[in-house]
């Protein structure tokens, strides 16, 4: 919280009148594109600064774009105890209940280079398990069942292509079906091979041209068929 970012400023040697000049940014208020607007203003003149918000900017059009309806609040007072964070930083709050974050993490860059492996950008999360846990039994949600192995496999075209795929894996997911979207752009290959190793049943091809007609490619991977039909067609395919 606030409490902790005043903390670490001055553990980094800011003076009070600096900490005091910062306050603009770090009280700021509003919704979330009002709250980015004036840390562009603010910070958005230096290339650090231009690429936070930018950033920031990037995961609220993605969130409009997958219509989520968790609430999402961007916090720039947001502080986590761990000193090896170079980008965003997330917590996670659950609703109704009042237990802290459940989930934590963030962005950073060459944390591998402290076990000798330089020049490798990661991005990790963890987990309370005992919070979870409390979370679901107070709220009694536990799940009926969870299906371990991933059906379909969305294929990662690209950035414009993988935005529209997001809406893609939340509908497929939202129809009682476990699918994954290949977490980058890689080659057609390395993509396949992966959901060969993990035993995917099918494998969507959601490229430009699915996004024009509507139309698009499922292969099954154990007999090699490939079909193309509209969405709600495969979903009745798959769940058949």
């Amino acid at each position: 919280g606030v409490e902790k970012v005043y903390e670490e400023l001055r553990q980094r040697g800011l003076s009070e009148e600096t900490i005091t000049m910062l306050e603009p940014i770090i009280n700021l208020g509003g919704d979330n594109q009002k709250r980015l607007n004036c840390l562009k203003e603010l910070i958005g003149i230096t290339s650090a600064g231009s690429q936070g918000v930018d950033e920031l900017q990037e995961i609220i059009d993605l969130i409009k774009i997958l219509d989520i309806s968790a609430d999402v609040e961007i916090d720039q007072a947001l502080a986590r105890g761990l000193n090896y964070y170079t980008g965003t930083i997330i917590e996670v709050l659950a609703k109704d209940v009042n237990i802290g974050s459940l989930c934590g993490g963030g962005r950073y860059d060459d944390l591998t280079g402290i076990f000798g492996l330089p020049d490798v950008s990661g991005v990790g999360v963890s987990f309370g398990a005992d919070r979870i846990y409390d979370v679901l039994n107070e709220l009694n949600i536990f799940p009926d069942h969870q299906k371990a192995v991933t059906q379909v496999m969305l294929v990662n075209f690209g950035k414009k292509e993988s935005a529209f795929a997001l809406q893609l894996l939340e509908i497929l997911q939202n129809s009682g079906i476990s699918a994954e979207l290949f977490p980058d752009a890689a080659k057609m290959k390395k993509q396949m091979q992966y959901a060969n190793k993990k035993a995917v049943q099918y494998v969507l091809l959601p490229g430009e041209e699915e996004m024009k007609t509507g139309l698009y490619s499922l292969k099954n991977m154990q007999t090699g068929e490939q079909v193309k039909k509209v969405l709600s067609e495969l979903i009745s395919l798959i769940n058949g």
